[in-house]
């Protein structure tokens, strides 16, 4: 008889939704944190609409993400001069049955954090828990080695394990040993928050630059009084990468005039960059990096969810809101086939390929591919985009994208549900 629960490696974004999605259907669960406490880490996250229509299916109303963020009207892309390249509305002004959320990633997840313990109980999260080996039993449960930071040691049983423990998993570790290590194809961001006023509408995304040299900007608050709103920004360099990633961490804070200077030329009428990144009080240094995909995710009663099946370049916006959407499939799987290998090789077969194509998609610029195009083409600076990119190449090079992406307008509202409204979880015999 195995222990019929299952076991989430990780709480964060993905760990949490799986948990939240397991408590709906009536599947008994654990999430084994890390973290000693649970604490508002990150900086700016977009969730797209087919992953906000999984979070209004957990009844994260529009209401209630409207608390930690605001709905995304429209997403911009802009050249070195500053003038428009590309432009769509967003969300439920695209016409999309949901919307488009930007919001503080930290906010996100201690939302979820909140919400799981309100549902589920404290006892559903157990914190300072690392797991760092999985071992499958000839019975047909798997074990899980949990290690605390005080070293101590101790196992923890179920019928299956998700390894949901970001990009440096050690799940995914065990799983493909011979794995290459964490892939920097030389861009670094530098990321922060200021308080400003709104730029194009209240609440647009906007990509500015070049594929290479570029700013990445958009709110994650509603106005304040004095119409200000808490602005996300993103600064990206690339950067000489054949060495590889020389510094010693991964994200740290770093004094703004360290990197401020690399964007003077960024100056419109409509925009200040550089007299906007001094209003910061810090920015935070990481890589851009993702994993090379693998050909699946799943080892038996094992399986990978989130950064630790697909670490993706967010140029797409994609990372959490797949992981959303990987937590809810698994779900549905679980509801058809039970606590078994079969679910999650079921989970697999529908996204492992199709998602590992997303990464690739990414990591040659995603969505901000047509600033490639554009600096092939004139280097950044037009006077008329129509003579450079015709509006039916740009239309159909965003659409290719957001149908890779899962958020094609038509099929997505068409969609059935990933999980029926009410359904519940039967053990089968």
């Amino acid at each position: 008889m195995t222990d019929d629960k299952v076991i989430i490696a990780g709480g964060g974004i993905g760990g949490l939704t799986l948990a939240l999605t397991l408590h709906q259907i009536g599947v008994p669960f654990l999430v084994l944190e890390t973290s000693h406490t649970m604490r508002p880490l990150g900086v700016g996250i977009n969730i797209q609409p087919n992953a906000v229509r999984e979070l209004f299916e957990l009844g994260l109303t529009s209401e209630v993400l409207g608390t930690i963020g605001v709905s995304a009207k429209e997403w911009a892309l802009v050249g070195l001069n500053g003038r428009e390249v590309y432009s769509e509305k967003r969300g439920l002004d695209a016409g999309y049955k949901w919307p488009q959320f930007a919001a503080h990633r930290g906010e996100l997840l201690m939302l979820l954090y909140r919400t799981l313990i309100e549902r589920a109980g404290a006892e559903s999260v157990m914190l300072d828990a690392r797991v760092d080996k999985y071992i499958k039993r000839p019975s047909g449960e798997v074990d899980v080695s949990v290690k605390g930071s005080d070293g101590s040691r101790f196992q923890i049983s179920g019928s299956l394990v998700i390894g949901a423990d970001g990009i440096h998993s050690a799940v995914r570790a065990q799983m493909h040993p011979g794995q290459p290590p964490i892939h920097w194809g030389g861009a670094i961001m530098w990321r922060g928050t200021v308080r400003a006023k709104p730029l194009r509408t209240e609440s647009s995304f906007i990509g500015l630059g070049t594929h290479q040299h570029r700013m990445v900007i958009y709110p994650i608050s509603k106005p304040a009084a004095d119409g200000t709103v808490l602005t996300n920004w993103i600064a990206e360099l690339t950067i000489d990468s054949n060495e590889g990633w020389l510094d010693d961490t991964w994200f740290k804070e770093v004094p703004i005039d360290s990197f401020a200077h690399h964007f003077e030329g960024f100056r419109y009428d409509w925009l200040d960059v550089p007299t906007m990144l001094n209003k910061s009080e810090c920015g935070y240094m990481n890589p851009m990096i993702d994993r090379d995909p693998v050909a699946t995710w799943v080892d038996g009663p094992v399986a990978l969810m989130g950064d630790a099946a697909h670490a993706m370049y967010p140029t797409g916006s994609n990372g959490a809101s797949q992981a959303i959407v990987d937590a809810r499939v698994i779900g549905a799987a679980i509801l058809e086939q039970g606590l078994t290998p079969d679910a999650l090789k079921s989970y697999d077969d529908l996204l492992c390929k199709k998602v590992s194509e997303l990464v690739l998609r990414n990591r040659s610029a995603g969505p901000f591919g047509l600033l490639d195009i554009l600096n092939d083409r004139c280097g950044g600076v037009f006077e008329n985009i129509e003579t450079v990119i015709p509006l039916e190449e740009r239309n159909e090079f965003m659409s290719t994208y957001k149908t890779a992406a899962g958020f094609a307008i038509e099929a997505l509202n068409e969609a059935p549900a990933t999980i029926a409204p009410n359904a519940k979880f039967t053990q089968l015999e």
